[in-house]
């Protein structure tokens, strides 16, 4: 099971967008996700538009999955910028993966403004069958 670790999320979100704060190294933004369970696995999918693929990153340690991205931008210094409301900076979030997930087969891939990872149900987790004996039939039970 995912869970979330940071309770104030939509106090953030919101004064990100009254106040249109970037993200910084120290402080970064948040990015907006989408997380369900397809099948025997987990889905995780983050809003990154606009962001190269090789500088986005991906840790996992004792069960806490952490994904850091930067997008700078796209104009080059001396430009005269007239507007600027596309976030930027350094985006970053965290989810406690449970013990119930196999954090070492995670797959990633990134298409389109959007990363996708896939955090399979660890093997220990997964409803089996066990074989019952005795009498004169064996019988089979879901555990």
């Amino acid at each position: 099971m995912l869970m979330r670790t940071d309770p104030f999320r939509e106090l953030d979100r919101l004064t990100q967008q009254l106040f249109g704060v970037n993200g910084t190294a120290t402080r970064p933004a948040l990015m907006p996700m989408d997380a369900y369970r397809f099948g025997n696995e987990y889905v995780v999918q983050f809003d990154l538009p606009g962001v190269a693929p090789d500088s986005i990153e991906l840790d996992v340690e004792r069960n806490v999955l952490t994904v850091k991205a930067e997008r700078t931008p796209g104009y080059g210094e001396g430009a005269e910028v007239q507007v600027s409301e596309r976030p930027r900076g350094v985006f970053s979030r965290q989810l406690f993966l449970g013990d119930t997930l196999d954090a070492d087969n995670i797959t990633a891939h990134y298409d389109a403004g959007v990363l996708t990872l896939r955090v399979p149900i660890a093997e220990q987790a997964k409803p089996r069958k066990i074989a019952i004996s005795g009498g004169s039939d064996a019988t089979q039970i879901n555990a």
